[in-house]
């Protein structure tokens, strides 16, 4: 009997018979919540990686998507459909003691270019230890740095009473590696294989504040290695993670370090506008942010527009945006092509868009597509200031 799957959702098209099937979640055919808005595998052929951070953009985007999945799920569609090799997933476990930091390795390597992708997942929207990481809005300062959003820096593997010891001792209570600690020691073991190794952080959501928060314990640990291996840092549709004060330190140490950091952000995404960046709560965005409009028409900003989430004045034009997303999605593949074909579970999102704008727009779907369809001129001016 076919059953169709959406994480812990079951659909029973025969329900009529009595017959119930409990879904596999670890099987390589199951799709996650967030896999059901864009069931897309393989990357743009178009894309390739002579087009440098453009390449990285859409491969960075679609890592990050596919960290939603399962263990199994992600090597068939990375070896498979990307025909690249994946180091490994791993679910690690964080500050609460649960293994809900997960994130993958994946190795693109060619004659031309050896690049470890590794990708951070973001907010399961049934991951009650998540959504915590992501209300936790106590602050965290670090000295000379400035101070940072606690709820991402204890997913990062933040110790209790500890702080960021230049090394993990594993206890009775805590034998899996936390993440940072983890991801640091895989690195250096892979990047001392070869001398023309580099690698890229990247992640949608809390996992690209994850990926950005990263290199921080990096330069306050003074990975030197790290440091000169990491080609750059992708994050999509990413919150603010830090004061204005963390915010220069890591511009400062960004380019000191001559590494590169592109924060994508689509349209009325609600997620880049939180925690809000007002007086009370004083949370600042940094780097260079790529802004695609609904016609994933790409520039580079200073400030996105309705910085907040959401002002009175910009109710009106968000929920009109919103109703121009729903009819794209209805036509949207004839003016783009097959692939980019909107499913109905999409569709339901966007209609909910229609009465909080900017939730439908943080889906995967959307970055996607502005990877593929945006202009590659917004990567120019980075790579031009950078030797």
């Amino acid at each position: 009997y076919a059953c169709r799957t959406i994480n812990n959702v079951i659909f029973f098209p025969h329900f009529h018979t009595g017959k119930t099937k409990k879904p596999d979640k670890d099987s390589a055919t199951f799709i996650s919540f967030i896999g059901n808005m864009d069931k897309r595998m393989k990357l743009d052929s178009k894309i390739k990686p002579e087009h440098g951070c453009h390449y990285y953009s859409a491969l960075s985007m679609m890592a990050s998507k596919a960290s939603y999945e399962n263990r199994a799920y992600i090597e068939t569609i990375v070896k498979d459909h990307w025909k690249v090799y994946i180091l490994r997933v791993f679910g690690l476990a964080d500050y609460q003691e649960k293994a809900t930091t997960q994130l993958f390795f994946m190795r693109d390597k060619s004659e031309n270019h050896d690049t470890i992708v590794v990708a951070f997942r973001g907010t399961e929207p049934f991951d009650a230890d998540a959504w915590c990481s992501d209300f936790d809005l106590s602050w965290y300062e670090l000295q000379g740095m400035g101070k940072i959003h606690g709820g991402f820096m204890k997913a990062l593997g933040l110790q209790k009473n500890v702080g960021w010891p230049m090394e993990y001792k594993a206890n009775e209570t805590r034998k899996e590696p936390l993440a940072y600690y983890f991801v640091r020691d895989k690195l250096k073991a892979l990047l001392s294989e070869s001398e023309n190794t580099k690698y890229i952080l990247t992640g949608h959501s809390l996992g690209g504040a994850l990926a950005i928060l990263f290199p921080s314990i990096l330069f306050l640990h003074e990975e030197k290695l790290l440091l000169q291996r990491l080609e750059g840092v992708y994050t999509y549709g990413q919150p603010r993670v830090g004061d204005e004060k963390f915010g220069k330190y890591m511009e400062s140490k960004l380019e000191e370090h001559k590494i590169r950091y592109f924060r994508i952000v689509y349209c009325n995404d609600m997620v880049p506008r939180l925690p809000y960046d007002d007086k009370d709560l004083l949370f600042k965005h940094f780097g260079t942010c790529v802004y695609y409009n609904r016609h994933y028409q790409g520039k580079v900003v200073a400030e996105i527009p309705n910085k907040n989430y959401f002002s009175p004045l910009s109710a009106i034009p968000m929920m009109i945006n919103a109703i121009c997303e729903l009819i794209r999605s209805f036509t949207i593949c004839y003016s783009k092509g097959a692939e980019y074909k909107e499913g109905w579970f999409l569709r339901v999102f966007r209609i909910i868009g229609l009465v909080i704008p900017g939730v439908s727009a943080h889906s995967t779907q959307d970055y996607v597509n502005s990877t593929r369809l945006g202009s590659s001129d917004v990567f120019l001016p980075s790579e031009e200031t950078i030797p």
